[in-house]
């Protein structure tokens, strides 16, 4: 359309599409006031929309998935532990070298004659009842206004599986020979792996041993196995210069960690029970003196 030339001159300073103004003037003819309010309309217009957004990547960045049954069961169990028990955690280091040289002398004939290989668990099993017999406050448990103490020693031995930890219970520990509590535990780990775990492998225990040695832990303040009064923490073995009878030596130490219920078990107690088993380790003809 024909632009008359005020609305020509409006046209051209603010850069509006002539084509795009409807004139109001004579044969169509685009005026000064088309122009102006051409140019209102385009400052009141509401903002072009912004370039839509690109699209959501594939592999999204978090993802919401439910907690197995077992992961839910685990989670409020040790949230109960550690709002009930007044824990504790007492640490000491056991050196290694006396158990790692008697398996290394026997570990062959240990497997043609058991048919199972011979591991520091079993050491550690019957170290732990050697110190429970002789602390038995480690070996209790409280019931309302009562404390139970156990006169018999199921060790639960904590297992990692691909869908969490679990702590089958080995029965009657103390009556086993290292053969036996090696193929106690073999057997109860297989059955933890396989999903195959019944209630009752995993009710009862007295006492647990935890050992994130294996994943290479140095030092942990394990979480007590309620109603339990004691958890020992294994660690990972490694070579430390030692100071031994004046001298520098290298030994392969362990960090031992005794986390317990100190409503039931005093610092002494938790402390002598912790020097017994390491006792044992290092001495561990003790264990056939029970001394």
């Amino acid at each position: 359309a024909p632009l008359a030339p005020s609305a020509q001159r409006i046209v051209a300073e603010n850069n509006l599409d002539a084509g795009s103004i409807a004139g109001s003037g004579k044969a169509g003819r685009v005026t000064k006031g088309d122009a102006l309010a051409a140019l209102e309309a385009r400052a009141n217009a509401p903002a072009a929309p912004a370039a839509p957004a690109a699209p959501r990547e594939i592999h999204a960045r978090e993802e919401r998935v439910r907690m197995t049954r077992l992961r839910q069961t685990i989670a409020r169990r040790l949230k109960e532990a550690q709002n009930a028990a007044a824990m504790l955690t007492t640490f000491n280091e056991v050196d290694m070298s006396a158990v790692m040289a008697l398996r290394n002398q026997y570990k062959d004939g240990f497997e043609k004659s058991h048919g199972v290989k011979l591991g520091f668990m079993s050491f550690f099993v019957k170290a732990v009842i050697h110190g429970l017999k002789h602390v038995p406050d480690v070996n209790a448990e409280i019931d309302g206004t009562d404390v139970i103490y156990k006169n018999h020693y199921d060790i639960g031995v904590a297992v990692g599986t691909d869908k969490g930890l679990v702590v089958p219970v080995l029965r009657d520990a103390d009556a086993l020979s290292l053969s036996g509590i090696e193929k106690g535990i073999g057997a109860l780990g297989k059955k933890a792996r396989d999903g195959q775990l019944a209630l009752e492998d995993l009710q009862g225990g007295t006492f647990t041993i935890s050992n994130g040695g294996v994943y290479g832990s140095l030092m942990s303040t394990p979480i007590l196995n309620a109603p339990q009064s004691g958890i020992l923490g294994m660690h990972k073995i490694q070579e430390r210069p030692m100071a031994v009878n004046g001298q520098v030596v290298i030994r392969p130490m362990m960090y031992l960690a005794l986390s317990y219920d100190h409503r039931i078990v005093d610092g002494q107690g938790a402390v002598t029970f912790l020097v017994k088993v390491k006792e044992a380790i290092e001495d561990p003809q003790r264990l056939l003196l029970d001394v």
